[in-house]
């Protein structure tokens, strides 16, 4: 079955092949998958030419998790693949939130590819907290000994 019509783009964040001299493409579902990515990851107004491309999930990083902020949440998501994403039906958007208090909010995406009818499980993972690895006993064992 030729399934060029589902996609042929540059691999994300883009790499590149010594042997072809070229970048890695991906095709057909691995393609759809990381434009879901790259998609639930870029904040609107970032790509200069489709200012209206993202999903803006960075404004609610300090929000507390409560029901009202998990619609929306999802509703910003269902949006974003409904707008930018022409080639998947979405079926239901979930969020995990087993791992809240970790700072980790798990986003299922389940979709069908409109042209081949078939169904896929993307899921996105949503960080709360700032994503830093500075250690508290690290960063006083290095003050000098006076302070």
């Amino acid at each position: 079955m030729n399934l060029t019509f589902l996609g042929r783009g540059w691999s994300f964040p883009p790499s590149f092949n010594r042997s072809t001299i070229g970048v890695d493409m991906l095709e057909q579902e691995a393609d759809i998958a990381s434009s879901l990515e790259v998609l639930l990851s870029t904040t609107r107004g970032e790509r200069v030419m489709l200012p209206q491309y993202g999903c803006n999930l960075e404004e609610l990083v300090f929000e507390s998790l409560d029901t009202r902020m998990k619609t929306l949440m999802a509703d910003k998501v269902e949006s974003a693949i409904l707008y930018h994403e022409p080639r998947i039906e979405l079926e239901s958007v979930q969020l995990d939130d087993s791992r809240q208090l970790e700072g980790i909010v798990l986003i299922e995406v389940t979709y069908r590819v409109k042209s081949t009818n078939s169904r896929f499980n993307f899921v996105f993972p949503y960080y709360k907290l700032e994503g830093t690895d500075i250690n508290l006993a690290t960063t006083v064992n290095l003050l000098p000994d006076n302070v």
